[in-house]
């Protein structure tokens, strides 16, 4: 009897309710609590994981748990920094390097007026007006000696680049406004030739700072766009430039007076530029500091020198300016006896040259930015082979306008010169692009400006070459101002020396080289990559079974 109340004592009778909270501890029911499928997410399934561990009289209310504290590690705040500080210097090398590539292609708006002036009011022939726009270029090939001054001397301490910025626009502002206020400058033609020859010498200045500028913030910064954006500019200011040129042209007779609106431009741009500082971009180096103060100046020089003539005399550089250099020096240019064909010939108005320009500027920051967005992924080899072809056929063009077949086919010359006149021109331009972007990353740390400064020397010589090359073919030719039936056969010598270039284009590297900050970058993003793949696949090895349990229990 004993035992049998004892046995019913201890049995346990489903009719008969417990109150809750009998045990001080929760019984273990099912797996389910014991493995929940989302213990993190769930706030169900966290309380009841509480609850196993911990007596119930010992929780709290929800009201007394803390909330999460957002803590933020030094980490955070190096990374802030860091976003915050590069925020800063594109911000500010954005605004200077536009507006200096794009006063540097508004350059045409003078050489429009300048061009317009020697062959309306001084009555130049076509040949001395295309030496006067070839050996006015001449400042241009002085290039490399600015550029190992501009990477080996630090003006007064404030940067290597842009105090040559400052330098140059100033000298530009003192060789145009005497075109304005003083008569003798642009009356008589020894005072044109040396203003011509001051604008040059301040424009190649700018131009080395500016290119060298782009290439060191590119290559420490890991922007390989930044040469797009400077060319994409340049187009801009050469569209607006000529087509400023060709309205004024048209509305006034005093062509001096625009040269003061060319002026006002460089002005501007000083303002901007003294208002810069190269620390404020991150460009500042202390290793040049200490070499400038351990070495004498000679010494800086002969050091920046040997390194320049070491990395020319590489392989990987010297074949592609080899065969740049030549794709240019053997075509001969007739841009003299073209301009006035078109305005004496023809009595074209300056506003359909300007516009002409302006179309071809069009073209080119539209091909520039279609080379950003789709080209850049082609390899360089085919790339250029493609564009020099397409080169050496625009220039039969010039060939339909002397001969006056789009006049047979019912095109007036206006729509012809506007339409199809410039693009000769944009697509030479546009040749350059690729070699700008292999050269600003094969220039070695500390030699951006002596690098890029050789290639534009090289490239100003070049073009120089192939003017005077111009000049002397058409003299043998007899083309004059009064005679232009030999232009034609000198159009085809063009074309045909455009094709000459391309039996070397193996020379011309397939793509061009990656940095190794580029390499250990997208390494990185691989490691990354991987790094969650191997994770997704741990993951799943560990919450299968327990997903495998939980159908099986339901």
């Amino acid at each position: 009897m004993n035992s049998l109340f004892l046995s019913c004592g201890t049995s346990v009778n489903p009719f008969v309710q417990k109150p809750p909270h009998a045990y001080p501890w929760r019984p273990f029911l099912c797996s389910n609590r014991q493995e929940p499928k989302n213990p993190i997410g769930n706030p169900s399934s966290r309380a009841r994981r509480t609850n196993f561990i911990k007596p119930i009289k010992e929780q709290q209310p929800l009201h007394h748990i803390p909330p999460p504290t957002t803590t933020t590690t030094s980490t955070n705040i190096m990374k802030n920094r860091v976003y915050e500080e590069k925020t800063g210097h594109w911000e500010q090398m954005r605004v200077l390097c536009g507006l200096g590539y794009c006063v540097q292609g508004f350059r045409g708006f003078p050489w429009l007026v300048l061009n317009f002036h020697m062959s309306h009011n001084l009555h130049m022939p076509p040949s001395t007006l295309q030496l006067v726009q070839n050996l006015g270029n001449l400042p241009m090939v002085a290039k490399p000696l600015y550029g190992v001054l501009s990477d080996a001397v630090n003006i007064g301490g404030v940067g290597h680049r842009i105090p040559y910025i400052l330098i140059g626009v100033v000298l530009q502002i003192l060789a145009w406004a005497p075109l304005t206020f003083i008569p003798v400058a642009h009356e008589a033609l020894p005072g044109l030739i040396a203003c011509v020859l001051l604008s040059n010498v301040g424009a190649s200045i700018t131009e080395v700072a500016n290119d060298a500028l782009v290439a060191e913030y590119g290559h420490k910064h890991k922007l390989t766009a930044l040469q797009s954006y400077a060319f994409m500019a340049s187009a801009a200011g050469g569209l607006l430039g000529n087509l400023l040129g060709g309205y004024f042209l048209q509305k006034t007779q005093r062509s001096n007076n625009l040269f003061l609106v060319f002026s006002s431009l460089l002005c501007a741009q000083v303002l901007v530029t003294l208002t810069t500082r190269e620390q404020s971009l991150g460009l500042s180096d202390p290793s040049r500091k200490e070499r400038r103060g351990s070495s004498s100046l000679l010494e800086i020089i002969k050091g920046q020198y040997g390194n320049l003539t070491r990395a020319v005399r590489e392989e990987k550089v010297s074949r592609p300016l080899t065969w740049v250099v030549a794709s240019i020096g053997l075509v001969p240019i007739f841009s003299g006896s073209i301009f006035c064909y078109q305005t004496q010939f023809l009595n074209l108005d300056p506003s359909v040259i300007g516009l002409s320009k302006v179309t071809g500027q069009l073209m080119l920051l539209s091909v520039t930015f279609l080379y950003e967005r789709f080209w850049r992924s082609i390899p360089t080899r085919k790339l250029v082979c493609m564009v020099q072809a397409l080169y050496a056929f625009s220039l039969l063009l010039d060939f339909i306008l002397v001969k006056q077949i789009n006049v047979k086919l019912g095109i007036p010359n206006k729509v012809f010169v506007l339409c199809f006149s410039g693009l000769a021109e944009t697509i030479a331009q546009f040749k350059l692009l690729p070699f700008f972007v292999l050269f600003a990353r094969l220039a070695p740390q500390g030699c951006e400006g002596s690098l890029t400064s050789f290639l534009a020397s090289a490239l100003c010589f070049s073009s120089i070459f192939s003017g005077v090359l111009g000049v002397g073919l058409a003299s043998l030719l007899g083309i004059t101002s009064g005679d232009y039936s030999m232009l034609p056969i000198g159009i085809v010598i063009q074309s045909i020396a455009a094709l000459i270039p391309l039996r070397w284009i193996h020379q011309l590297p397939l793509s061009p080289p990656v940095n190794e900050t580029e390499a250990s970058g997208r390494k990185s993003v691989r490691t990354r990559r991987n790094w969650r793949k191997v994770k997704r696949m741990v993951v799943g090895s560990i919450y299968t079974p327990k997903q495998e349990r939980e159908s099986k229990a339901r």
